[in-house]
């Protein structure tokens, strides 16, 4: 670098992201609390910007930013930044999703499992002193068929955690061929359709993904399935869900994503303003449900800001 470059931090991260760029020569701005109206103002001043998901960077920001020369997001959506338009100004974008894709996989398999085995139901009859079995009678993973959709970071993690219990993981990537290996075997989408009984969605939030999982989708299964969600909620039509889950078509579901999460994926509607979809969801013991927590370990929080400054070092050093 022939001068050092300033960087914006918009939101919080681990103290090990502006430790590193520190040391590698960059100027770091910490500035998590700041408001979202003030950064337009004050992002010219800045090469580069660091945030989660809290800030939408939109065109109006980017052309604003007259001296920007990348976007790091701590974490693997992009869906907050529009990158086609700040890639045509020259603006690189960086995220890390090798940071939390062991994270991720773990949490898709601990969901399985809690939804297989009745645990959360379990674990409050137990509390309330009743000791009950048969009601209880769980399913084994082995010699099922799980059906991965998206075979990136996250899907992989997956495939990898699920070795040990002998299933059948296949997965459809439509944007990578030729990953066949010891964990899963490749797939098309009307194999992942035919041959299907545990689906997990690890695609990201775009155009092309919103709502793909709705009820022409979920009816393509030749069988009863299990839908386990870690990817991002409008992903996935709740109400079609729902639908399905009523008619006994998705006999169960694991989310630690909803389409009724707000931006910043910190809060739900609240009160009255709860969808009917989801109070059945909160009402049915056929659903595991957590806060967006997929990828959100102490490890995880380290390895997202590691891998993030590993990548703009590389780059701009």
């Amino acid at each position: 670098m022939n001068r050092a470059l300033k960087v914006l931090f918009v939101d919080s991260t681990h103290k090990i992201l502006p430790e590193k760029l520190k040391q590698s020569g960059f100027v770091c701005d910490y500035q998590p609390d700041i408001n979202p109206n003030k950064i337009i103002n004050i992002i010219p001043d800045y090469d580069g910007i660091i945030m989660r998901s809290k800030i939408k960077i939109d065109k109006t920001i980017i052309d604003s930013a007259k001296n920007l020369k990348f976007i790091g997001r701590v974490g693997a959506g992009l869906e907050n930044i529009n990158v086609e338009y700040a890639e045509q100004k020259g603006i690189k974008c960086f995220n890390s999703p090798e940071g939390n894709r062991d994270a991720v996989g773990e949490q898709a398999l601990g969901m399985l499992l809690t939804l297989f085995n009745n645990i959360l139901k379990a674990d409050i009859e137990v509390r309330h002193g009743k000791w009950i079995r048969e009601e209880n009678r769980g399913l084994e993973i082995k010699g099922k068929t799980i059906g991965i959709i998206g075979y990136g970071n996250m899907g992989s993690a997956f495939g990898q955690r699920l070795k040990g219990f002998e299933a059948n993981v296949i997965a459809y990537d439509k944007y990578k061929f030729n990953y066949s290996d010891e964990f899963v075997e490749e797939k098309s989408l009307q194999d992942i359709f035919k041959l299907t009984d545990i689906l997990s969605i690890h695609v990201p939030l775009t155009e092309e993904t919103q709502f793909m999982v709705n009820h022409e989708f979920i009816s393509r299964f030749k069988k009863d399935i299990y839908i386990i969600n870690t990817a991002r909620g409008k992903v996935l039509k709740t109400e079609d869900l729902v639908k399905n889950m009523k008619s006994g078509k998705v006999s169960g579901a694991a989310l630690d994503v909803l389409e009724y999460e707000q931006t910043s994926f910190e809060n739900l509607h609240s009160g009255n303003d709860l969808p009917e979809a989801f109070q059945y969801l909160i009402k049915s013991n056929k659903v595991v449900l957590t806060p967006h927590i997929a990828g959100w370990t102490h490890e995880s929080n380290i390895k997202l800001s590691e891998f993030l400054a590993d990548k703009i070092i590389r780059a701009f050093t």
